[in-house]
């Protein structure tokens, strides 16, 4: 059922209806790349200029406290958005360590769908199994991506 919304905005998109959002939780254990593949997302979306792209390559857009940036992981999920031809897909980065498995249980609560993020030499590891199961419980679509298929250690077929 079509539901005009009031004219919102997120992110600075403009939003008409509830068709043309999505929401897209990525999951994955720690240092998969969940938020490589959404900074990734972002630059390639254009959501930033060229300029800012070139000077801070190295940083993670989405690690926004201290102790995340030093440690390299996700603690608290957080959401950006990307405008994809019609549609504007909302983007939650989850948390991939064990610890902060609630963060990621919340997340899959709000979302139409999930990216599910696995590297290509290690394969899906037990909390990867554990928020799948989660998210097929609630009959949310998987889409797979192998990640660092690059490694010389890759071992697509298995995984």
């Amino acid at each position: 059922m079509s539901r005009v919304i009031k004219s919102a905005h997120l992110n600075g998109l403009e939003v008409k209806s509830r068709e043309e959002l999505r929401n897209l939780a990525i999951i994955a254990h720690v240092d998969h790349g969940k938020t490589t593949l959404v900074d990734a997302m972002l630059w390639q979306s254009g959501a930033f200029a060229a300029h800012k792209a070139q000077a801070d390559s190295q940083d993670r857009l989405m690690d926004s406290m201290d102790l995340e940036r030093e440690k390299g992981i996700t603690i608290l999920a957080k959401n950006t958005a990307v405008k994809r031809g019609d549609s504007i897909v909302n983007i939650i980065d989850t948390p991939g360590h064990a610890d902060f498995g609630g963060e990621v249980e919340r997340g899959l609560e709000m979302v139409d769908g999930v990216a599910l993020l696995v590297d290509a030499s290690e394969g899906p590891l037990p909390q990867t199994r554990f928020v799948l199961r989660k998210a097929l419980e609630k009959n949310l679509p998987v889409i797979l991506i192998i990640n660092k298929v690059d490694r010389p250690d890759a071992r697509i077929a298995a995984v």
